[in-house]
């Protein structure tokens, strides 16, 4: 990585930033350094999944306790399966079943969304600061 950094500072130096070829070059490196700031800096300890139903939340879920849990959703019950600090939906009535085959979620900015059901599972964890503006 570090000779691409080169590479990067020395074209936003330089004039060549403008020419066509060089603009693509600079979009990738923006994406690269926006994903990794997005991945290491969110990338924090959850305690905690909120489980919402039409923007209300109607469940708080401790992750350090494995469990099965159940909420109405939109068209029918769906099934919270909890273990080894990381949540997925086991099952739920929807027509694509989309909800059930995204898998475990671990990670702070990782979420569900499930439109059928109009369910939605974020995680959190428990610090005091969420955000520090400069």
């Amino acid at each position: 990585l570090y000779p691409f950094v080169k590479v990067f500072i020395l074209i936003l130096t330089t004039k060549l930033l403008f020419q066509k070829s060089y603009l693509f070059i600079y979009k990738i490196f923006l994406l690269l350094f926006a994903d990794f700031g997005l991945y290491f800096g969110n990338n924090k300890k959850v305690n905690n999944a909120i489980v919402y139903y039409e923007d209300k939340e109607i469940l708080k879920i401790d992750l350090s306790k494995d469990k099965i849990y159940t909420v109405k959703g939109y068209n029918g019950d769906v099934r919270i399966k909890v273990k080894n600090k990381k949540i997925k939906v086991l099952k739920e009535d929807s027509p694509l079943h989309l909800c059930s085959k995204q898998g475990y979620i671990s990670k702070s900015y990782e979420s569900i969304i499930c439109l059928p059901n109009k369910i939605v599972i974020k995680l959190e964890n428990n610090s005091d600061i969420d955000v520090i503006a400069v």
